[in-house]
């Protein structure tokens, strides 16, 4: 039981699910953040609430019926990231996985034309032989490219489910960011200034946040490029 589940009060505190109810909880395969992943199984039972049984999700993933990012995903212990889209060929639905505004993890409907869309912050640059550059992203995937144009911090608008680069969205300010930790997880504004790692946010409830630059994933030129949780 040790590899496929964990005990539920270990659970992330992302992880918006009952602790009390059931002592062992599934355990997300490794490669993406454990704070801000879920595994399929948890997402169709307690987001979406598809199903009731570990049982039911195992049936569906395995009909293959279950989009991730453009792949068909089978595993149930397949873990979701932030950004992450999912889709629902049968239905013909579409959703993608955010921090609310109380820092856990949901996700919201989108439109079909947006789930060809991912953002991507690069997370590290190396440069390789022949002067290519390597850039490695926050959901793990990696890019080798010949032109040095990106930094760390920026994120890369790319297309599902090739790699295709539709944009670029640089750490500055004016430009509309999505914060992924701290008290202020799930907020969203534009980057009203930048001092050394401090940023400081105004949102669209005219609320001014102060945090990390660690927690910025910037999403857009002055506004989003795709669809956010709604802020009360």
């Amino acid at each position: 039981m040790g590899k496929k589940h964990m005990k539920t009060q270990t659970a992330p505190v992302t992880w918006k699910i009952k602790r009390k109810s059931s002592k062992f909880v599934v355990r997300p395969n490794p490669g993406k953040s454990f704070r801000l992943s879920m595994p399929l199984s948890l997402i169709f039972k307690n987001l979406l609430k598809y199903c009731k049984t570990t049982k039911e999700v195992k049936s569906i993933l395995q009909d293959k019926k279950v989009i991730v990012d453009g792949s068909r995903r089978k595993d149930y212990k397949y873990p979701v990231g932030l950004m992450d889209v999912i889709s629902l060929p049968v239905s013909d639905k579409h959703f993608r996985l955010f921090l609310d505004k109380n820092g856990n993890i949901t996700v919201i409907e989108i439109k079909k034309k947006e789930a060809k869309l991912k953002p991507c912050k690069i997370t590290n640059k190396s440069v390789l032989k022949q002067a290519k550059i390597q850039l490695n992203f926050s959901d793990g995937r990696n890019l080798i490219l010949k032109k040095d144009d990106y930094n760390v911090g920026d994120t890369l608008l790319i297309e599902l489910p090739g790699q295709k680069i539709k944009d670029h969205f640089k750490l500055k300010k004016g430009n509309y960011t999505y914060l992924t930790g701290g008290k202020n997880a799930g907020s969203h504004g534009i980057i009203n200034k930048i001092e050394d790692d401090i940023l400081v946010v105004e949102s669209p409830v005219k609320k001014k946040i102060r945090t990390d630059k660690k927690y910025s994933f910037i999403l857009g030129k002055k506004k989003s490029s795709i669809e956010l949780p709604k802020l009360k």
